[in-house]
């Protein structure tokens, strides 16, 4: 086994993985707020965290993963101001937060499906999780690092000489920033809410009593009880995007750390970087959301993206248009035509002819899960003109219980053409080259088109064609 290497964004390094029980891994990850449909940028965290377990897993780690489910507490604003995220959707779509919660979470989970993400062992909603959020709230109390103001109760970060450890806060500079606006009777523009209390004047939906009034938790606060609730207050891995990491993991070390006594409380902090539209906000007001169904609407086969995602690095910024993912299509659809044909093939494969492709591709991954490089391996050893085909069966069908790609049960997929009306002609007119034993107009028509990157097939009803 190769020595697992992940940067950290604790301490800014690539760090050996050593698990705090030996064999055994504890991973959470930030789930959903489930007041709308999860858009591609969020199908990219939930691909990564899955990535990351099924690699520990095909290292003999048992890996027991949380994905918690927010449906109540996150408000439209990370400085603790305006409606939560729940309520506002309830508004508008005219349900309840409980039917709207209900409807989402069941899309979010038949997403994760579509790209094939392993179930995770534990998937709690933090409305069933209060009274484990009161409970720690009650603790941070006890040790002093609550204040109340009129709309909640409040961390004071002063308390907490590591706020800034995580994420490598400069809170003087980003005082102004929009994501951290000042309260009125906040003592820091950056200490967060723990519990806001209800208005009176307004009807909520969601809101439960508490030692400080009747009310609801913070956002930040169900992550830190629920992953000690399944993974204990001291844990191995927590995963999210990279832009959890300036204020909501931020505020969850701080009471975490406060409320259980512990330093570090999770040993390796890992971010996925965004997907890059063209700079392009993703908006519903701008109708540049994109979802899974958005791509299938369109023909693509959800598995087709997470081909795409394998071929950039988590902690890179991957840029996503027409262009990056019909090429990620055409891969994934090459891919399984190959498996299709390798897993009739019968017979056992030869360990010793294996050995070096499995262990490129184990170094790989254990680079900090450096998917792109283990994607080339794979397709170096379907490729091979010298292993025997049942070594590339059983390698392919290995390395894909990593990468997620489902080969063992793909079908092959329906060939299909482009159309084009210049290049239609051109064919014909190669055809009619071809019947009248013209080779050289043929053979020159050939050669333009492939010099364009069109590829020609001859089927039973006659040549296409398709871009390489």
């Amino acid at each position: 086994m190769s020595p697992i290497h992940f940067y950290n964004t604790r301490t800014r390094t690539k760090e050996v993985f050593r698990p705090l029980k030996n064999g055994e891994v504890g991973i959470y990850t930030c789930g959903p707020t489930v007041y709308g449909p999860m858009h591609i940028g969020n199908v990219r965290s939930q691909l990564f965290a899955d990535l990351l377990r099924r690699f520990l897993v095909s290292e003999g780690f048992a890996v027991t993963h949380v994905i918690n489910i927010t449906d109540v507490g996150h408000l439209v604003s990370d400085a603790d101001e305006g409606e939560d995220k729940m309520e506002v959707a309830a508004k508008r779509e005219g349900e309840t937060a409980g039917e709207i919660a209900g409807r989402y979470t069941e899309l979010w989970r038949s997403d994760r499906r579509a790209v094939n993400c392993i179930e995770p062992e534990h998937n709690p909603k933090a409305t069933e999780h209060i009274a484990e959020q009161i409970e720690l709230g009650v603790k941070l109390e006890e040790g002093g690092y609550l204040y109340r103001i009129d709309d909640g109760v409040y961390f004071d970060i002063a308390r907490f000489p590591r706020y800034t450890e995580l994420a490598g806060l400069d809170l003087e500079g980003q005082a102004g920033a929009p994501r951290i606006e000042q309260v009125e009777g906040k003592r820091h523009p950056a200490d967060f809410a723990i519990w806001k209390f209800a208005d009176p004047d307004v009807r909520r939906l969601q809101e439960w009593d508490s030692p400080w009034g009747r009310g609801f938790p913070g956002w930040h606060l169900e992550c830190s009880a629920m992953s000690s609730r399944y993974l204990g207050e001291h844990f191995d891995i927590h995963t999210g995007g990279i832009d959890l990491a300036t204020v909501h993991h931020t505020n969850e070390v701080a009471q975490s750390e406060c409320g259980f006594g512990v330093h570090p409380w999770v040993e390796y902090w890992l971010h996925n970087e965004f997907l890059d539209f063209g700079g392009e906000k993703m908006s519903k007001s701008k109708g540049n959301v994109k979802t899974l169904s958005d791509l299938a609407e369109r023909g693509y086969d959800p598995l087709a993206f997470r081909y795409f995602f394998l071929q950039a690095h988590y902690r890179q910024q991957q840029t996503f248009n027409d262009e990056s993912m019909a090429a990620a299509a055409r891969g994934h659809s090459r891919l399984v035509a190959l498996a299709a044909d390798l897993r009739a093939v019968e017979g056992p494969g030869d360990p010793d002819q294996q050995a070096a492709h499995r262990a490129q591709f184990c170094e790989a991954m254990a680079d900090d899960l450096n998917a792109p490089k283990a994607l080339a391996v794979l397709w170096d050893v379907v490729r091979s003109g010298k292993l025997a085909p049942a070594d590339q069966r059983d390698l392919l069908l290995d390395f894909d219980a990593v990468l997620g790609l489902d080969l063992a049960h793909a079908e092959r997929p329906q060939e299909s053409y482009d159309s084009d009306p210049r290049i239609d002609g051109l064919l014909e007119e190669r055809e009619a080259a071809r019947v009248g034993r013209d080779f050289a107009t043929a053979d020159r028509i050939r050669d333009e088109l492939a010099a364009e990157g069109v590829e020609l097939i001859d089927t039973p009803e006659g040549p296409r064609w398709r871009r390489t």
